[in-house]
């Protein structure tokens, strides 16, 4: 999968390191991987939340932080709509961001 942006991700580990290692294991996993559905990314994070608008939420770190993203699963590209805190993601509409 190609993914857009990974300067998101690393701005946000620079603000919270704890974060960096969880966020550089996802980055590595979702790179290699072959997502053409919901399910493929489900067989691999179990936890992970699908709401409307092709937008994925996986769990960051003992679900400490929330990733959002939206797939195009035809072309294979992830887009980093938005990392931060569970207060922060509270704030935010998932399906729009």
């Amino acid at each position: 999968m190609r993914i857009v942006s990974r300067k998101t991700i690393r701005k946000f580990w620079e603000k919270h390191p704890d974060a960096e290692q969880a966020l550089e294991a996802w980055y590595h996993d979702a790179k290699r991987a072959v997502w053409k559905t919901p399910a493929d990314i489900k067989s691999i994070y179990r936890n992970a939340s699908f709401v409307g608008n092709n937008r994925v939420v996986f769990n960051i770190k003992g679900n400490q932080y929330r990733l959002v993203v939206a797939i195009q699963y035809q072309h294979g590209i992830i887009y980093i709509r938005f990392i931060g805190t569970h207060a922060e993601y509270n704030r935010i509409n998932v399906n729009t961001i």
